[in-house]
């Protein structure tokens, strides 16, 4: 029978959570091991304000809701209750009864452990872990801080790789922890990051119709397995950024959508609370308890899981009301405006939370229209995001490289026009999953030529990432040029390192990341203006573009420069700050990468030739669709 005076609430929870304000209602809500006079069970809390009737069931009851009713907690809207002889591993749902006969066994909002889909109970889970990252976690400020190199490595956990030998199923948590971490180390990258792990009921959502904000999807094993995962990654100093979804979530019967019988976490107005492009619940963000909700679940992933940031999804269907919505299917602010200020307020709480609680970290805004201030102070008027992804140099870049060389002067301003807008935000330059489903083509795929030019022109495309002011993201399977496109029922395309061509452009990735961590001119300016200069954007004839980087150290000063066409440049004159042996650090042609082995013989002194501006010059050679890179010693 239940002991209904026992509970971890108290008056300030209830308060703090219906002001919107509780930070950590996962040690509070949900359910917990706990003895009660010395009575091993379990204590349940669940909110559900209008509801008549919750009850929790579960395996030691039979599934019966007469067993174990909840009581409400003075005026909160939250049951709560404990069981005794509830024990580890115990699968339990609330059976929510409320108005006009609505009934409903709901999974757990804050469970931290699920069945395996198709199965939707929540399983009672402690969260005990000895993690063995210190060092990393002692360190992490200055690999995540603005001015320090992050490259990072997105990934799919269930299509990483597979195990053929067992009706070729997902590897594990712990199986990636075995691999994962030293083969990300070993391309060079500073941080993976993990598209939605977060429970998910259909596969091929990718976890962004998310139904558990506090359980690990549990097709790949236990929280703890989770925790090992991560704990492997920071021991190999890489990052852990995991990809969160407070944009919209799944409509699935068992999960939030009309928890109690009604609207409870989703906007009542389906104008306002149905995503219609995703088919799925919009969170009403005005609702003090939904926020309080949203910002315990993005610290708990911060504080639990020690992840090192968050990328947040489809900001911008946050940020407007009438995001793909046709005129008259949305409701304008009380300005009579399209911008959502229950959001914009949200995600400026998250961010100033985020970053009071974990200095340490980032926070990274999947944001595609050109909302200003996105990566900017709350206190300035921003929304408080540490990096924001920069879709429109994705796009730009691929639309120009779709083009065949011969094509591509015609289009030169896709690759300058950039710098217009380079420093209004600090920006990450993604290549990210989006690019390669849905038939838009893998990269490689996408680049025009016989299968020399399309792996050269992938390499220039990689290159030009990696040179480029901000920071770095690039979808897996990238690394290894694979011709298909992204598929979440199979794996990576691994046999393709059988051939030289494709180690080639892995290996190139590898060397970009490496020069790009061990050269400061490359990566601590990356959001400043004083860290790029051009040496020539105008040359649309050649299809050639020319910069610096720069580091604050003048002899560390890197010269870019980029060849679009399958013309090699000869006598190639370029204008340069300062006399002295330009070292070639990097060239996209070298035979080992694929390429055809042409450049300069290790590096060019310079020459008191004046050109574009500069007292002195090198006469280079610029190989065939490929990009060189030198240092100043």
């Amino acid at each position: 029978m239940s002991d209904f005076g026992f509970t971890l609430l108290d008056a300030q929870d209830l308060y703090l959570f219906n002001e919107g304000s509780h930070l950590r209602l996962w040690e509070k809500l949900g359910s917990h091991l706990a003895r009660v006079d010395g009575v091993e069970g379990a204590s349940f809390a669940v909110w559900a304000p209008n509801a008549e009737r919750v009850s929790v069931i579960g395996d030691w009851n039979g599934w019966n809701a007469a067993a174990h009713p909840l009581r409400t907690l003075q005026h909160s809207g939250i049951w709560a209750g404990f069981v005794p002889g509830v024990s580890r591993g115990a699968r339990y749902k609330y059976r929510i009864e409320g108005r006009n006969g609505f009934r409903a066994d709901k999974t757990d909002p804050f469970a931290f452990h699920c069945e395996v889909s198709p199965d939707t109970a929540g399983l009672v889970w402690p969260l005990d872990y000895e993690w063995r990252d210190q060092e990393w976690m002692a360190t992490r400020r200055g690999r995540n801080a603005r001015e320090a190199p992050i490259s990072i490595y997105e990934l799919h956990v269930g299509s990483w790789r597979r195990v053929p030998q067992e009706g070729y199923r997902s590897l594990s948590y712990r199986e990636l922890a075995d691999v994962l971490p030293e083969y990300v180390a070993a391309q060079g990258f500073t941080h993976v990051e993990l598209m939605p792990v977060m429970e998910h009921p259909f596969f091929g959502s990718w976890g962004y119709q998310t139904t558990g904000y506090f359980a690990p999807a549990s097709r790949y094993g236990t929280p703890q397995d989770f925790m090992a995962l991560v704990d492997a990654l920071h021991r190999a100093s890489v990052g852990v950024i995991l990809d969160w979804v407070p944009s919209h979530f799944a409509t699935d019967a068992h999960g939030l959508g009309y928890f109690d019988g009604t609207h409870l976490y989703e906007h009542g107005d389906p104008r306002q609370g149905f995503h219609p492009d995703w088919k799925s619940f919009v969170f009403n963000y005005g609702r003090h308890e939904v926020r309080s909700f949203l910002l315990s679940s993005a610290l708990y992933w911060l504080e639990r899981y020690h992840a090192d940031g968050l990328r947040v999804d489809a900001v911008a269907s946050m940020l407007y009301l009438d995001y793909s919505r046709r005129p008259g299917e949305w409701v304008p602010n009380e300005y009579g405006g399209r911008e959502n200020l229950d959001s914009i307020g949200f995600l400026r709480r998250l961010n100033a939370e985020v970053y009071r609680h974990h200095p340490d970290v980032q926070t990274y805004a999947e944001e595609s229209t050109s909302w200003p201030m996105v990566s900017r102070p709350i206190d300035q008027g921003g929304l408080g995001f540490g990096f924001k992804w920069d879709m429109g140099w994705m796009h730009d870049s691929l639309e120009y490289l779709a083009h065949d060389p011969v094509h591509r002067k015609y289009h030169h301003g896709n690759l300058t026009f950039r710098m217009l807008y380079a420093w209004t935000e600090n920006f990450v330059l993604p290549l990210s999953h989006d690019e390669v489903v849905h038939l838009k083509k893998s990269l490689v795929s996408k680049l025009p030529g016989d299968a020399w030019a399309k792996l050269a022109n992938l390499r220039l495309l990689l290159g030009y990432q990696l040179t480029q002011p901000g920071k770095k993201l690039v979808f897996m399977g990238g690394e290894l040029a694979q011709w298909a496109e992204w598929n979440h029922d199979g794996e990576l395309d691994w046999r393709l390192l059988e051939h030289a061509t494709h180690r080639g452009v892995q290996r190139w990735l590898r060397d970009l990341n490496t020069v790009y961590r061990a050269e400061p001119a490359l990566h601590a300016r990356d959001c400043e203006p004083s860290g790029f200069e051009w040496v020539d954007c105008n040359d649309a004839r050649h299809s050639t573009l020319a910069w610096l980087r720069r580091g604050g150290n003048p002899e560390g000063t890197v010269l870019v420069v980029a060849n679009f066409t399958p013309v090699p440049r000869s006598r190639f004159r370029v204008g340069v700050p300062a006399a002295g042996w330009w070292r070639e650090i990097l060239n996209g042609d070298a035979e080992l990468y694929g390429g055809s082995g042409v450049g300069n013989l290790g590096g060019v002194q310079a020459e008191p030739v004046p050109c574009h501006g500069r007292s002195h010059s090198l006469k280079l050679t610029v190989p065939p669709l490929a990009l060189v890179a030198f240092k100043l010693e």
